[in-house]
């Protein structure tokens, strides 16, 4: 049971509304995430503009699911494991590649957002060198630390709320 109660389109403010109507048409439904996102219009607002902006980044779809896949694995979200799954599933990638990614060896993409996620940042001399040789220059190791940070906000709301996965199930 959900320990923050999502909120519904008839009892959003007028300022969430919209935002969540939006959402609702981009994917489909509404998403119990946005809904109780919705409770606080400014972290929605937060999440929602994030997203949007980093949904310009140099990354792919499945770099960036790859990444959403490890750090959801790492800070134990199962709504967002179901959410990306069927994302990352979207974008092209496999069953074994959305398992490897949320261990982290899918790509040097799943590897770094791991090791950033798993250390809170703290990578080591060695980590960095592994990201650039393996072909992430510094903007894009900038770009995965963003992904993670807007990541690791819906995993913890999803981790305290206690969200209700309306998203199908995993494994």
């Amino acid at each position: 049971m959900s320990r923050i109660n999502a909120i519904s389109l008839d009892t959003a403010t007028d300022a969430s509304r919209p935002v969540l109507e939006g959402v609702k048409k981009k994917i489909g439904f509404l998403p119990n995430l946005f809904a109780t996102l919705a409770k606080a219009p400014v972290a929605l607002d937060t999440y929602v503009q994030a997203s949007s902006l980093l949904g310009k980044s140099s990354l792919s779809a499945k770099e960036k699911e790859a990444v959403y896949l490890a750090t959801s694995q790492v800070n134990g979200c199962d709504y967002c494991l179901a959410a990306h799954t069927l994302f990352a599933s979207k974008s092209g990638l496999s069953a074994q590649d959305i398992v490897a990614a949320r261990q982290g060896e899918l790509n040097a993409y799943a590897a770094l957002a791991h090791q950033l996620t798993q250390t809170r940042g703290h990578l080591s001399d060695e980590q960095i060198a592994a990201a650039r040789a393996a072909g992430i220059d510094d903007s894009k190791i900038i770009e995965v630390i963003a992904l993670v940070a807007v990541q690791t906000l819906t995993n913890y709301l999803n981790n305290t709320a206690l969200t209700e996965i309306d998203f199908p199930a995993i494994d």
